[in-house]
């Protein structure tokens, strides 16, 4: 029996990973819990396990992105372990991929195997399969519909720069996901005039759909306007940065969090003298506490008093939620990453600096674990070491809210008519106008404030 190994869902929020680096060799006998392969999420990079015990045989290669349940390699136990027999005394294949080649009149011959030693598998003769003009034009009605319909271009998808070629794959195919050869091959679509996605740089199985739907909508409807050209490059690019992997998550998730909340932004000046002197003393008794330290532990404590703003928006309405967990976005040269403090509620000063001083090394180290990722409630995000005052800062899905920290200044006050020195730090709150309003937003951050003036309360 064999089984498919499939890209994990390390997290709710994963959609996707990066194959980093095979640890064995394909074709190697395997047991339950050993790390086989190495994957770069959006966020950390990890090792996976395989789950059962097998030869493990590779159906993807290194360097190569696929959705969560996507089938990157299979595993076949000892009574489909044998070696691979060759046809004819020349094409290996697998019995499957023979029984696919006879319904389907495809010659091996004319198939690049993409199995171990370049066996060839059933999904390349099916994906050879679905290349041929009498097969797109018969096999079914809707890839007939799609033949006859007009030849303008399905609006799809449109890219501000030129789409870059590709290696081929099974060959001479377009570069697609499992899902989208699976789903093609269902419909006897041509995977090669199905548009690429630019962000994941290869055909989605929802842009095969999209395709599907765009034709019989052109075959049945009046042509519609072609969609307006991208806009043209003003001048010549010294580099062109691709939307892919950590830099392509942030960009959708950031995009989808502006069009799915209603977001606003409110900033509040909070006077941290108390904190100053503080942080002062503790520094003499050797602890180094950083400012976001106590603006972490402060917003943790108002979050308990403020259970609306724990929240999460979901289909039956919003979801308050009994843990605390605030994560901390830590800059990175390749984009953001958010790793979570637990339980942040829970913990003194001194014990949250040590957990967030933990967290940015092994975030700057790529050394993160999926734990470390995980559940976040609420989040921080800091931008006063780079001088700024205030700034709007996007909430980070799932959570309804996110604080955004300035850098600490010395401002004259008035206070009782007599002119002093005061330390002042501007916090900038944006939230999911869904889950609350304004005047419960401006009581959370003067809960922050009133936390920040007692800060022995904090330890």
């Amino acid at each position: 029996m064999a089984f498919d190994f499939q890209m994990p869902k390390l997290g709710l929020t994963m959609e996707e990973g990066t194959i980093l680096e095979w640890l064995v060799e394909s074709g190697t006998v395997v047991a339950e819990g050993d790390p086989v392969v190495r994957i770069e999420t959006d966020k950390t990079e990890t090792d996976v396990t395989i789950s059962v015990s097998g030869r493990l045989s590779f159906a993807s290669s290194v360097g190569q992105t696929f959705r969560c349940g996507d089938v990157i390699g299979s595993v076949a136990d000892g009574a489909e372990s044998e070696p691979v027999q060759p046809l004819d005394g020349r094409v290996k294949s697998s019995p499957n991929a023979r029984r696919l080649a006879a319904e389907a009149g495809v010659s091996l011959s004319t198939v690049v195997g993409t199995g171990p030693e370049g066996r060839i598998l059933g999904i390349d003769v099916t994906d050879a399969a679905s290349r041929q003009p009498q097969r797109a034009a018969s096999a079914t009605p809707v890839a007939a519909l799609a033949a006859s319909a007009p030849t303008a271009p399905a609006p799809l998808r449109v890219a501000a720069v030129p789409t870059p070629t590709y290696a081929p794959v099974s060959g001479g195919g377009a570069v697609a996901s499992v899902a989208a050869r699976q789903l093609a091959d269902l419909l006897g679509v041509d995977l090669n005039l199905v548009p690429i996605d630019v962000v994941e740089q290869r055909v989605t199985r929802d842009g095969v759909a999209l395709y599907v739907r765009s034709r019989l909508a052109m075959a049945t409807q009046p042509a519609a306007p072609a969609p307006a050209p991208a806009a043209p490059l003003s001048q010549e690019p010294t580099q062109v940065v691709r939307l892919t992997g950590m830099r392509g998550t942030i960009a959708k998730r950031m995009q989808a969090s502006l069009r799915d909340m209603a977001q606003l932004t409110l900033t509040m000046d909070v006077a941290m003298g108390a904190v100053v002197a503080h942080r002062a003393h503790q520094k003499s008794l050797g602890l180094a506490i950083g400012y976001t330290d106590y603006v972490m532990a402060a917003t943790a404590r108002a979050l308990r008093d403020h259970p609306r703003v724990n929240a999460q928006v979901t289909a039956d309405g919003i979801a308050l939620l009994g843990e605390i967990h605030v994560g901390l976005a830590v800059a990175l040269d390749e984009g953001l990453v958010v790793p979570v403090v637990r339980h942040t509620d829970r913990l003194g000063l001194s014990a949250l600096s040590i957990e967030t001083t933990r967290l940015a090394a092994a975030a700057r180290g790529g050394s993160l674990g999926v734990d470390d990722m995980a559940g976040g409630t609420f989040s921080v995000t800091a931008l006063g070491m780079f001088g700024v005052d205030a700034f709007t800062p996007i909430v980070n899905p799932p959570n309804v809210a996110i604080l955004g920290v300035g850098r600490l200044r010395d401002e004259v006050v008035l206070a009782d008519g007599v002119a002093m020195n005061s330390s002042v730090m501007t916090l900038s709150l944006t939230w999911d106008h869904r889950a609350f309003d304004g005047a419960p937003a401006a009581q959370f951050c003067q809960s922050i404030a009133a936390y920040l003036t007692t800060p022995a309360a904090l330890e």
